[in-house]
């Protein structure tokens, strides 16, 4: 195999950004369910410093993103880790789901200042490079309106609080209500190469120069065939399944960006050795798109 040729995608237009980044979800605990086990914050902080060394400049973040009992959160534990930060770190963070009586709820408009505000103060800056609203839960609510919550992110983009936009788990419909408002720069949304209306999305994406962060990767541990596809090639090539999954999702398109996330620098350097490794045509004939 040939190591592809990750150059840095643009975020906004402005934003140099290396392809392979780094996702903060497992930072604090090993995912959102909150039977999981919290993790050790200083283990949490050494991946953060080691990602950075090993050319990330891409974290992909959430306020929500806490151990169970709510005391440590991911952004915290990236200002305690990386603050100052360096000129060319961009941090992104989503705003929309907020923990109320005891479940996660969907924000309203009125919500949007303070989540924003909240992730600021953590983070320990004045302006966010990217703010996703993200709308629904696993699948993208087809038929609802994000204009007024999306206004009011527009708003606060005005004043100065944040760099530029994005949306997450949004459908084409959603992009182009969004679009009317103001511009979006990234979607991130669970991805299948299967789904067609997906698909379009991504090349919408392309066309339009708007970043497209597939998570999961690829809906990796859900997508049954392709899981048992990447699991064959890992075993071929002397690869991770890990490592194939984050390969095809930076061979989906020039505009795609891998958020890998881990607690543990050893998955993490695992992960950041994907960005060496190509996929030969017929396997990505065979995964998709």
């Amino acid at each position: 195999m040939t190591a592809p040729v990750l150059s840095a995608f643009l975020l906004g237009g402005d934003l140099p950004v290396a392809r392979l980044g780094f996702g903060a979800m497992r930072l604090a605990q090993d995912g959102m369910n909150p039977r999981n086990e919290p993790r050790d914050p200083a283990v949490a902080r050494n991946v953060l410093r080691r990602a950075v060394e090993l050319g990330v400049n891409h974290i992909d973040t959430a306020e929500f993103y806490r151990s169970p009992d709510g005391s440590t959160g991911a952004n915290n534990l990236i200002r305690e880790a990386l603050h100052p930060y360096l000129a060319d770190l961009v941090i992104a963070t989503k705003i929309g789901p907020v923990f109320r009586a005891g479940q996660f709820a969907q924000a309203t408009a009125a919500d949007m200042r303070q989540l924003v505000e909240a992730n600021l103060d953590a983070l320990g800056i004045g302006r966010l490079d990217l703010v996703y609203l993200r709308i629904g839960m696993m699948a993208p609510p087809h038929g609802e309106s994000l204009g007024e919550r999306f206004e009011a992110l527009a708003t606060l983009r005005e004043e100065g609080l944040i760099r530029h936009l994005g949306l997450s788990n949004v459908d084409d419909a959603h992009l182009t209500e969004a679009q009317r408002i103001a511009p979006v720069a990234a979607i991130q949304n669970l991805f299948d190469p299967h789904d067609a209306d997906e698909v379009a999305l991504l090349r919408r994406t392309a066309d339009e120069g708007i970043a497209f962060v597939p998570f999961g990767p690829l809906g990796s541990g859900q997508a049954g065939r392709r899981d048992d596809a990447y699991a064959e090639i890992a075993a071929r090539d002397e690869a991770t399944v890990a490592q194939v999954a984050l390969a095809h999702v930076l061979a989906l398109s020039k505009n795609t960006l891998a958020i890998p996330g881990t607690g543990s620098i050893g998955h993490l350097e695992e992960n950041m050795a994907a960005g060496t490794l190509a996929l030969a045509p017929a396997d990505l004939r065979r995964l998709g798109v």
